[in-house]
């Protein structure tokens, strides 16, 4: 079974080496690494081509990092697709390995799991933890979601049920996750194990202003799939993560 890793990339020379070497190190050998690059001005570009990156990489300008996704997903050519960003890592070397073990045990069409937060500058600091725990349908109404960096889903989920929808802005991730799992009901495996490092200060958190337009658009979610939510439904969303800081070192 063939895996798709799609990194979409912009300016990212202070970061992307981890998140190349982190895929290079994996155990499992039919992997693909697709690069989007959205025409950046710094040594991105060359950061890749030193640390041999064995997999397609194309740098044009594009829609946000949602449209690149979409690129990704487009050209990938494997059974199974995951998304990587270019300031994550996987936190083993056998990550690939054993989401393709579970998909294989599970038969089933996506599988997801834990997650940490790292300081930005400091990645063995951690932050938070983000332990997501099993599924079923009524957590989305909890304001629940998974991982999108942890999220692996197979292809033709995709080519079924669509691709990023990328009026969104900040909620494309939460849109998908919502679509796919809640409204069209595919079957998902929880593996209970880190399986990425992210840093600290994504877009959607990095002011309030950002956070209230996020929130927003976590409604518009809802809305376009025709979906209800619970009056209380995206006002647990926020509270969920005050667990996460209970979680400071591994």
């Amino acid at each position: 079974m063939k895996v798709s890793i799609i990194t979409a990339t912009y300016n990212s020379a202070a970061t992307v080496a981890d998140t190349l070497a982190s895929v290079q190190r994996q155990t499992y050998a039919n992997v693909e690494h697709i690069i989007i690059d959205g025409k950046s001005s710094d040594d991105t570009l060359l950061i890749v081509t030193k640390a041999g990156h064995a997999g397609s990489v194309i740098s044009e300008m594009d829609n946000g990092i949602y449209d690149a996704m979409n690129k990704g997903i487009q050209l990938a050519q494997g059974d199974i697709i995951g998304i990587l960003n270019s300031d994550d890592f996987y936190a083993h070397e056998k990550v690939i390995e054993n989401v393709v073990t579970l998909f294989n045990e599970a038969e089933c069409d996506a599988v997801y799991g834990d997650l940490i937060f790292v300081h930005p500058d400091n990645p063995r600091r951690v932050l938070r933890k983000w332990i997501a725990g099993g599924y079923d349908i009524g957590l989305f109404l909890k304001g629940w979601m998974p991982p999108h960096p942890t999220f692996f889903v197979r292809k033709e989920a995709y080519e079924q049920y669509g691709k990023f929808n990328i009026s969104l802005k900040s909620s494309a991730d939460y849109e998908l996750l919502l679509r796919m799992m809640y409204m069209h009901k595919i079957k998902v495996a929880y593996l209970p194990d880190v399986l990425v490092h992210m840093r600290s200060g994504g877009q959607s958190t990095k002011s309030l202003s950002n956070r209230i337009k996020a929130h927003k658009e976590d409604y518009i979610a809802w809305s376009i799939n025709k979906l209800k939510p619970r009056w209380y439904t995206l006002l647990l969303k926020p509270v969920r993560k005050i667990k996460q800081f209970l979680y400071p070192r591994i």
